[in-house]
């Protein structure tokens, strides 16, 4: 598939942080060249159909004409694009609120959610918003979403977005998670989308490959240990908490959710079916040892399925 994605120019000779290329050579051995192949290849470009205001074929049937669209296999509502124009986000249909400029692998963590109409749900890391939006469209707006997140300068991003796409069951929050439970309500449903090292995002951004460092990774690792913690707390019994990010670093990932598992007896990691492919997780790394149930997460690296590198967790409390 990589045909499809040209490489960016002058990646040839990129300089990678030293600190960077060992890393990651330990953590993939044969498999790290490919995995750099990739990672500075050009991203397909994707969108998600806002079924909030248009159906999916209808959409489909006016974008046609002018450009190529291939169904995401693992979200019913999102296709990659393709055609001569770049601006995608210039269309009309994008204006109108029709669609979401989304990366296919950011799709699947509402996926794996699941939340339905009539719930009450919390998307705890939520701006800008393309989680919420399609939070919002899987409950037809019924229910509620408490869309929170801590930046003031990101919560205004996660406005223009919830009013463009229609969405009018969210009500945004401004607030660090630990504060959240000042609200006294417990969630059917919780996605923790969470700020992360992005290593998953290089085809995005190239400077994450000159500005790795691996005392951020712990230092975010312990700060997303945190938010997990308290989204648990958040949680009904039987409610079901998901946690996603786009680092592909085992501290931020399998060593997040052993950390979940060692604190509450009740918590339980499901199986992700989802038809895609997938790489294993880890459950022991340098000197680090996991909960073997993390085996049942999520975790993709970008030549699996070329997408973004994401890592998902499905967690229900029993």
């Amino acid at each position: 598939m990589i045909s499809e994605s040209r490489q960016i120019p002058g990646t040839e000779e990129l300089n990678i942080k030293e600190e960077f290329k060992l890393r990651y050579q330990k953590l993939l051995g044969s498999e790290y060249e490919k995995f750099m192949q990739y990672s500075t290849s050009f991203i397909r470009r994707s969108i998600r159909v806002n079924t909030l205001k248009i159906g999916v074929e209808e959409l489909a049937g006016r974008l046609q004409a002018d450009w190529k669209l291939d169904r995401v296999p693992w979200c019913n509502e999102g296709f990659w694009i393709k055609g001569e124009r770049l601006d995608i986000g210039n269309l009309p249909e994008h204006v109108l609120g029709y669609f979401y400029v989304q990366e296919a692998a950011s799709m699947i963590p509402p996926v794996v959610l699941e939340p339905k109409p009539g719930e009450v749900c919390l998307d705890m890391c939520a701006a800008p918003g393309s989680k919420t939006t399609q939070m919002a469209a899987m409950m037809q707006n019924e229910g509620i979403i408490v869309a929170n997140d801590i930046s003031g300068e990101r919560i205004k991003a996660l406005g223009l977005n919830l009013n463009r796409t229609g969405v009018s069951n969210a009500v945004i929050a401004h607030t660090a998670g630990s504060q959240l439970s000042k609200l006294k309500i417990r969630f059917d449903r919780i996605l923790v989308d969470a700020p992360c090292s992005a290593t998953g995002t290089i085809r995005r951004n190239l400077k994450v490959l000159q500005m790795y460092n691996y005392s951020t990774v712990n230092r975010l690792a312990s700060m997303q240990k945190g938010l997990i913690t308290r989204a648990y707390g958040l949680l009904k019994e039987g409610g079901t908490l998901v946690y996603s990010t786009c680092s592909m670093e085992p501290e931020e990932n399998e060593g997040v959710v052993t950390h979940l598992l060692e604190k509450e007896d009740s918590a339980a990691v499901e199986k992700i079916g989802l038809p895609l492919e997938r790489s294993a997780c880890y459950t022991e790394f340098d000197e680090a040892e996991y909960d073997s149930r993390v085996k049942d997460c999520l975790r993709i690296w970008p030549q699996d399925n070329n997408t973004e590198g994401f890592f998902v967790a499905r967690i229900r409390k029993v």
